[in-house]
């Protein structure tokens, strides 16, 4: 994968797959599903600066799992994988102790 550090108080961000299908078995179509609202921070900037260029940095790290709004950040595609690239304010928090899903669009 090419690298990409993201600039200032940006993240790069790998949505987590939904589930396929339903607890009653049903197969959910592609088409139907909403895209997730949680992700795995790949990169992050360096931080924020103020006026006088004092750098504060991200709250967030590379490995958090995070929430994030319906309409946050901007989807991208890197080496035909998909990603949001969002400010660190856009993150709605961080998840500590979920478990495990699939990434969306990661390789096998």
């Amino acid at each position: 994968m090419a690298k990409f550090t993201p600039l200032h108080d940006r993240l790069l961000v790998r949505r987590v797959e939904e589930a396929e299908t339903t607890r009653g078995g049903i197969i959910i179509p592609d088409t139907a599903k909403e895209k997730t609202q949680e992700g795995e921070v790949i990169s992050v900037g360096r931080g924020k600066s103020n006026d006088e260029g004092k750098v504060f940095p991200l709250a967030v790290k590379e490995g958090d799992r995070v929430l994030f709004g319906k309409y946050a950040g901007t989807e991208i595609k890197i080496d035909n994988e998909d990603f949001v690239i969002m400010r660190e304010e856009e993150v709605l928090g961080i998840l500590s102790g979920a478990a495990k899903k699939e990434t969306a669009g990661a390789r096998r």
